[in-house]
């Protein structure tokens, strides 16, 4: 509007432990330049004229990726609790260990992030601070709650098939997943196998299976703690041939 005077933004850090700590920068343009560490930030902005300030409009700053933080921050147990170790480059005045707001629960993934500032006073992060490192965490693992999703059968000849399946999401792991077990067996149960695969994994060949057979799929995944639970059996048939080519040779007679 031509009757704004300014705008006003305000920088507040989340969680924020300190009192009077938002950093309120006074605005004629619309547009500003915020340096920021990877830590979780609210900003408000209001305009403001003779009359007065507008309400604020809210931004919260969106999660990074961090996958390219040279900083390495160590998680080592020790009992219910654990302990939080890294090696600086330099040494600032202090460091900001950041995981949120809550005490850590069990099952739950946690987000550890370590900032380095070369100031100290508590509402002063927000200018100065700087991301050494990142680095996620569970304070108690457990077995995932399900198995993979969308198990499909395709491709299947006499002797193989082709088992796909959609990874098991994040929030039901309640652990670092480390791999899928697969197991099939054939009606008669007189051939049963398990194969042990990486977490990155999703889908195998099933190979070296008997022709006019039926056979049932199950998969669980597992992290440190165990293993979960299996999906439902999958069945499917391996046909009784396999694959014919047809050759047709046609012969022309000629009448002289």
């Amino acid at each position: 509007s031509e009757n704004t005077l300014g705008y006003y933004v305000n920088v507040e850090r989340i969680p924020n432990s300190c009192k009077d700590s938002a950093n309120r920068i006074f605005l004629k343009e619309r547009k500003v330049l915020l340096n920021l560490s990877m830590a979780y930030y609210r900003v408000n902005i209001s305009a403001y004229n003779k009359a007065g300030e507008s309400p604020q409009a809210i931004y919260i700053v969106p999660d990074f990726s961090a996958t390219d933080l040279p900083g390495q921050i160590h998680v080592k147990h020790q009992g219910s609790n654990a302990v939080f170790t890294w090696t600086p480059e330099y040494k600032p005045k202090c460091f900001v260990v950041d995981w949120g707001t809550d005490n850590f629960q069990p099952y739950k993934l946690y987000k550890i992030m370590v900032h380095a500032s070369d100031v100290c006073q508590c509402g002063s992060f927000t200018r100065h601070e700087k991301t050494f490192g990142v680095t996620h965490f569970y304070s108690v693992e457990g077995v995932p709650r399900t198995g993979p999703a969308n198990v499909t059968i395709v491709n299947i000849t006499k002797h193989s098939a082709l088992v796909k399946w959609t990874k098991i999401a994040a929030e039901d792991c309640l652990g670092f997943l480390q791999g899928y077990r697969i197991s099939y067996t054939d009606s008669s149960r007189k051939k049963s196998l398990a194969v042990t695969l990486n977490s990155s994994t999703t889908s195998y060949h099933l190979t070296k299976l008997n022709g006019k057979t039926m056979y049932r799929v199950q998969i669980s995944g597992f992290t440190r703690a165990g293993e979960g639970p299996p999906t439902l059996s999958q069945p499917f048939s391996t046909p009784k041939y396999g694959t014919v080519e047809a050759l047709c040779i046609c012969i022309t007679q000629h009448q002289s």
